[in-house]
């Protein structure tokens, strides 16, 4: 279940199993095939606000300009790391944090998100498989809150859905960009097994068709020397 969305009885019932004293966190995060840092997590928002901070929240949060410089500050400071940082800074996550990074060091502004408005409207952009991933853990991650997580990653809310949806059903192989890559005869289905030998018969057609055009010339131009 690593990267997936966790339910609130799953998170309590790792963090009981913790309490209870029935395995060491590495034994614990093995068994229930989480990150160190996401027990952590889960383990600091329970001993702050109990059952309830266990909850996935899909309130909007806001960050200003001014946060995320203070936070990457820190970090390039080196004296603090990503985690230490979400925590201080209250950050939804490491990979929001990792966003602002990367914005930053391409020399891209650095803009107020939130204010108490979504832009459902969000443009789509081009994206690199690892930032569909991402984007779609985070997502899960955060209760399905495409809106949120299309407006930090900057694309639309399209986008994510799908992403999420194919994330779900098929794994993070399903993100990937096919567009250009010819599959192979045996990966073909039946109907594009039939869509591929029309078209070959097609292109066969057309290739019989320009030769005996080419041949009629030929016998044209015969006839008109003789």
């Amino acid at each position: 279940m690593s990267n997936k969305y966790f339910p609130i009885e799953y998170k309590y019932k790792v963090l009981m199993a913790y309490k209870d004293g029935d395995y060491t966190i590495k034994e614990l995060c093995l068994r229930y095939q989480i990150t160190k840092y996401t027990f952590y997590n889960w383990l600091e928002k329970f001993e702050k606000n109990g059952i309830s901070g266990l909850r996935d929240s899909n309130t909007w949060k806001s960050y200003s300009k001014g946060l995320k410089e203070a936070a990457i500050r820190d970090y390039l400071s080196g004296k603090y790391s990503k985690n230490e940082i979400v925590r201080k800074y209250e950050i939804s996550s490491r990979s929001v944090l990792s966003r602002w990074i990367k914005k930053y060091n391409s020399h891209r502004e650095l803009k107020d998100t939130g204010k108490g408005r979504i832009r459902f409207m969000t443009k789509g952009r081009k994206t690199s498989w690892e930032e569909r991933v991402q984007i779609a853990i985070h997502c899960l991650e955060n209760g399905k809150d495409y809106h949120q997580t299309s407006e930090i990653y900057e694309v639309s809310y399209q986008q994510v859905y799908q992403w999420v949806r194919k994330y779900e059903t098929e794994g993070s192989e399903a993100l990937k960009d096919k567009r250009g890559r010819t599959k192979d005869e045996a990966e073909l289905s039946p109907e594009e097994k039939i869509k591929l030998e029309m078209k070959k018969l097609e292109r066969e057609n057309e290739r019989l068709r320009a030769e005996n055009k080419y041949l009629k010339k030929l016998e044209e131009i015969e006839r008109r020397r003789r």
